[in-house]
């Protein structure tokens, strides 16, 4: 069974675990909007609950834009949702304001007590791009300013946390600026933006929804990049756009976009990496296009990760 909902479009998502069952979080949209292009703007964020990733059953949603002037005003994208140490749930999200005509992405935190109602810290962003490393607004260079998807895990060896972002380099060919963005918590309060993870020039204009695992003891890196956004040489190579993986020498990098081998074509996007009840891995993604090329918009049953 696929996560679907008749009347809403469903893509990018996210998982939270309590211990008894899986959350998982998405972007929706109305069907009755008629063109895909238009779900980015007219979003919020929804809420399944499941016992095994395949059966879900779909509570009340988590986040909107908010009425109020904000950073988040706009949209409310993807984020990720961690435990904090006093047992509290955080979720880091992007957003987006009208003034800007969403057009400039920040990130903020909403928190939780039981991964159901979510309040807001204040109006204003948590995390935004610092331009010593990351490319700001260039309408000549790209569509938007990148600063997107932020995925929140701590430290392996226990110094605070670490947030992996989509990110567009300061530097390089405007085709092939993306990159693997970096920031640091010492308690998920307070965030310093660091240099990116990767470098540029790997061929790929963003690296989306950027997840890291330590799957059976290796860390893992998932992205995605869809095919129009592969720089031009890739193209030229015949490259594929779709989910995207690769072995990593730790879950803080340095990460080689590079040498990242396709996962999934486009029909399906947004790839996630999650841990069953059985300890196996597996991995799930949004279904994109269909074989009509139109959009579709649930999210898939999980599929085997090696």
């Amino acid at each position: 069974m696929v996560l679907r909902l008749p009347e809403d479009w469903v893509w990018d998502f996210w998982f939270a675990d309590d211990g008894e069952r899986h959350h998982v979080f998405f972007l929706k949209a109305p069907r009755s909007l008629g063109d895909p292009d238009l779900r980015h703007f007219h979003v919020r964020v929804g809420h399944a609950v499941s016992d095994d990733l395949v059966d879900w059953q779909v509570l009340p949603d988590a986040l909107w834009p908010r009425e109020e002037p904000a950073f988040d005003d706009g949209t409310t994208w993807t984020g990720s949702v961690v435990r904090d140490d006093d047992g509290g749930w955080r979720m880091f999200y992007t957003g987006t304001s009208r003034a800007e005509d969403c057009l400039v992405q920040r990130i903020g935190v909403a928190r939780s007590d039981d991964l159901t109602t979510w309040t807001r810290d204040g109006t204003a962003a948590l995390v935004g791009a610092d331009p010593r490393w990351y490319e700001t607004l260039d309408r000549e260079a790209w569509h938007d300013q990148a600063w997107r998807d932020p995925w929140v895990f701590r430290d392996p060896a226990g110094d605070g946390w670490h947030m992996l972002i989509t990110a567009r380099s300061a530097t390089g060919p405007a085709d092939e600026r993306g990159v693997i963005g970096h920031a640091w918590s010492p308690d998920l309060d307070t965030w310093q933006v660091r240099p990116p993870l990767s470098a540029p020039g790997a061929g790929f204009g963003h690296l989306e929804v950027p997840q890291v695992e330590v799957v059976d003891g290796r860390p893992v890196l998932l992205f995605s990049c869809p095919g129009v956004h592969l720089s031009a040489a890739r193209r030229a190579q015949g490259a594929e756009g779709g989910v995207w993986w690769l072995d990593v020498p730790s879950p803080v990098g340095p990460f080689d976009p590079a040498a990242a081998t396709l996962l999934s074509d486009e029909s399906r996007y947004s790839g996630r990496l999650v841990q069953r009840r059985d300890g196996t891995w597996v991995w799930l993604g949004f279904e994109n296009v269909g074989d009509d090329g139109a959009f579709v918009g649930v999210i898939g049953d999980p599929q085997p990760f090696a």
